[in-house]
This record gives C-alpha cells, structure tokens and sequence, in this order.
C-alpha cells in the first residue's frame, strides 16, 4: 500500500506587508514542486520529513510548526517581525523568546560535521554554536527547546505521532515495524526524516543568478561583477578569508567556511540577554577562554532576503553589516558610525578574543565598492525568493555616511 501523509495543518498568522506575495510565492512551490530525492535516493523519506517539518502538532499547544520560524516563503527564516524587530522568535507558549536569530534551514545541509581541523580550530555543526553535530541531531532539539516548540521529552513527542494513523503507517513503511518500540527509536526516526526533506534540493535549489551565471545563463551587470571580483578577491577585501568553502566558481559554494570567529558584534538590547553570550565557548565539552564570544561563520546564500543579520539580529540592513566590517579598516571618523542608529558602533559583546587578523586583512571600502558587495551579494538569492528583493529591506538603501573609504 503505497504512503500517504496527513495534510499540512495551516497556522494563523497576520499578514504583514509583503506576506500576501511570500505566500503566494510559497502557493506556487507546492503547486508545481521538482523531485525531492533524499541523499540515500529515499524519496518516502523527504516526503515524510516535509510533513512533519509543517505539522504545528509537535509542538506543546500545537501552535508552532519547524515552518514556523523557517519559513519556506522567507527562505526558511522567521517572517514575524514582532515586538522585537524579528530579532528573535517568539515561542510555542505565545511569549517566550529564544536568545538568537534564526539561521536559515536552507542550504544548512552543507555544513560539515562538528570536529576540528588539523590546525586544531573548531568548524561545522549545526545552530549558531555548533552544539549539535549534524543536520539529524539539530531537526529535534528546537522540538524539546523549552522556548521554542516546548515538548516535554520524547516519550510525548512519539505520542503525538502515534495519534495520527497515517503517520504510524508512513514511519513504519520508512522505519521498519519496531520504529515506536520506544521514544528513542521513534525520535531518532523523526530526526532522520527532517534531515533528509532539509537535504533535499526543494530547500537547497542552487538557481539564483550566480548559479546561472556559472552556467552561462545570465549576465552579471557591471556593479554585480565588480562585486564579485571584490568578493574573490585576495587584495581587495577580505570577505573569502570566512565566507568560501570550495574553490573559484565552485557549483555548490555556500559562502561559508564554517569556522567560528568573535567578529565583534555588538550586544542586541531588544534581545534582553542579560549576559554576554559566550557562543562556542559555552557548547558542551568546550571550556576553552579563547572561544568565547565565538559563532560559527554563516552562509550567505539567500543573504538578501533573511535579515535582521548577525546572531543576535542586531543589524537590520545587508549594507550595514559590509559597513560594519569596513570600520576595522577605515580611518574616517563618519565610518565609525553605525548608520542605523546615527551613533558611534557599540563594542562588542565579548571582548578579548575577536578574529583582528581576519578582520584586518582588508583595505578600506568606497561606497562604490560596499555598493557593489551588495549588489553581488543579491545575486546569491534563490530564483523564487528573487521577488523580494523588490520589497525587502535591501531595497533603501542605509545612510550612507560618507563617500570615502
């Protein structure tokens, strides 16, 4: 008998402005979807774990889906922007706030298992830190996160899953029959399945403009290709110190090296932490002082279309994170300005251990070039996420302070 799946349950939400064309964005996705093979060629698997990706029933209340904060229509990130600017999201109970933004889903695939290099520096894993080793070991924790989608323990969340018929049909034709012989193996299953619908090419596409124009299928403008010479350039930025994984033109480049480095990032106030957030430093088994402050480097695919940025959210405009970045190297007092706040750059969060020979290694950027980063930068958007870049916030420009570097 073949698999069928329970229909996704919708969740209520407000419409912002902008959402009615993310959602019809999403509408059109699901109307003519491409094959979702799971990397072991198990599509049951990705047609199981997209089902439950969308099933708001995992959560304590059934308020919240994984869907919820990873929204397919914004990139698989939160589109709430809520009291706290979007910063962080609110949770399954209606008003608990996690500590960090949400990283996308998207293209998180692509990060290696938690280890070290041979150098001895700590790279890959999953979520902001890196706690969880791989994209099946991360796919549950935000369901036990007790701010975020609250389930008490495994036990519950198998129970959840037995209510429904179809499920129990569809994990026991994937899993085996002996899948709910305990909360373990039925939780372990359930990691398994959303891993493979995250690994599959519906959340990781490659087709945004740079990938066509590795192709031959599009022409960068001017600004664009200035921007992408900038970007690879050894000389005149220092963005692919952090932000490559494979070499020159690489079809599957994420734009991370999945590192982790204390960049200086300012304390969110709107987040309410009332501690420095150590980051690494703080994952478990990992005491060591020069860590601190330290947060595996982001992708940059989809990097337009996903802001607030930083781990805290605390910049809400791509060009101010590039501006961010420049002040490191810039001499100009108007480049020592935040640009969304009109005051001086707050210092960071943790101090003592931040990345200077990274950040340094970089001369000092014109508008014409942070313009064109920018511009190039855009290019790394999915083909359906492209409409929105007209209504996002990359659209306005910041204030720009100066014209110099």
């Amino acid at each position: 008998m073949p698999m069928t799946l329970p229909r996704r349950v919708a969740r209520p939400r407000v419409l912002a402005p902008g959402a009615a064309l993310c959602l019809l964005i999403a509408a059109l996705c699901l109307i003519a979807p491409r094959p979702l093979p799971a990397a072991d060629g198990d599509a049951r698997l990705v047609r199981l774990g997209e089902a439950l990706f969308f099933d708001v029933n995992l959560s304590k209340n059934r308020t919240q889906s994984c869907a919820t904060c990873h929204d397919p229509a914004r990139a698989f990130t939160d589109p709430r922007p809520g009291p706290k600017g979007g910063a962080v999201s609110l949770g399954d109970d209606g008003h608990s706030y996690g500590g960090r933004n949400v990283p996308s889903v998207a293209y998180a695939a692509f990060s290696p298992p938690f280890g070290r290099t041979t150098a001895g520096d700590y790279v890959g894993g999953q979520f902001w830190d890196g706690r969880a080793d791989t994209l099946e070991a991360q796919a549950g924790q935000p369901i036990l996160n007790p701010v975020e989608m609250a389930m008490p323990d495994k036990a519950s969340i198998a129970a959840r899953l037995r209510e429904n018929p179809e499920y129990v049909a569809a994990f026991q034709e994937v899993f085996g029959p002996d899948v709910f012989r305990t909360p373990a193996t039925a939780f372990a299953a359930l990691g398994k399945a959303l891993a493979a619908y995250e690994r599959s090419p519906a959340v990781s596409p490659f087709d945004s403009k740079y990938d066509r124009f590795l192709k031959g299928e599009y022409k960068m403008t001017p600004q664009e290709e200035l921007g992408r010479v900038l970007f690879f350039s050894n000389q005149f930025t220092n963005c692919r110190q952090c932000h490559q994984s494979g070499g020159p033109d690489a079809a599957t480049e994420t734009f991370s090296n999945y590192r982790f480095h204390n960049i200086g990032v300012p304390r969110n106030p709107v987040v309410g932490n009332t501690e420095p957030d150590h980051g690494l430093r703080d994952r478990k088994g990992i005491r060591d002082a020069r860590q601190d402050g330290r947060f595996r480097v982001p992708g940059l695919r989809n990097v337009a279309v996903t802001a607030p940025y930083m781990h805290n959210g605390v910049f809400s405009d791509l060009r101010t994170v590039i501006l961010f970045y420049n002040k490191y190297n810039s001499h100009a007092q108007a480049r020592q300005i935040n640009p969304e706040t009109g005051r001086p750059w707050a210092p960071p969060e943790v101090r003592g251990t931040l990345s200077l020979t990274e950040l340094h290694a970089s001369p000092a950027l014109d508008d014409r070039r942070i313009d064109a980063l920018v511009a190039f930068l855009k290019t790394l958007t999915d083909k359906r996420y492209e409409p929105l870049l007209a209504s996002g916030p990359e659209s306005e420009p910041a204030r720009r302070p100066s014209t110099r570097p």
